[in-house]
């Protein structure tokens, strides 16, 4: 686990959006996911400010910055997973409409670039904020590449991502949003 986390660091350091991006919104890793620990630490070694989620009671995401290992709280919200969120001050939600590039998880990304989340909603409203704000991101899904299929299924609000990143690499897609 550890060596694909860093092979995927590795890789999406290399991303041309992430090289020229000022403000990335990201997530840490739980549970089997991808680890992002290490790129979050790359990024901010570079001077990007990173922006991490906190989860609100409806699902939605509040966001805080991350400055390091030490600036994150372990929060078990109700049946739910435990996540780590920035135990700093919070930006509001609209903080996001400012970032370069926004990193999001998920459980696959399909040939089209569409993905496959959880199922809570949380990032389908983050993509929606930023779609009301007029701010286009890069949208980057970090995943394993067993988790790059040929399809998955979709709903009308679903919008493609622009890249996929594993640890073998990247891929592209042309109808990303």
């Amino acid at each position: 686990m550890r060596r694909a986390a860093e092979a995927l660091a590795g890789r999406a350091v290399e991303l041309p959006e992430l090289a020229h991006a000022r403000t990335v919104a990201a997530y840490v890793s739980v549970g089997s996911e991808p680890g992002t620990l290490a790129l979050l630490d790359a990024l901010r070694a570079r001077g990007v400010r990173v922006l991490l989620p906190a989860l609100l009671p409806d699902n939605d995401l509040n966001w805080g910055a991350f400055t390091g290992e030490h600036s994150l709280a372990r929060v078990q919200h109700g049946g739910k997973m435990a996540l780590f969120e920035p135990s700093g001050p919070r930006l509001g939600p609209d903080a996001v409409t400012e970032a370069d590039v926004v990193l999001l998880p998920g459980l696959a990304v399909d040939a089209r670039g569409m993905r496959l989340g959880r199922g809570g909603g949380s990032y389908d409203r983050v993509l929606a904020r930023l779609e009301r704000a007029g701010a286009r991101p890069a949208l980057v899904v970090l995943l394993y590449d067993t988790e790059v299929v040929e399809r998955v299924p979709e709903e009308a609000h679903d919008r493609p991502v622009h890249a996929v990143v594993t640890p073998s690499g990247v891929r592209r897609f042309r109808g990303g949003a």
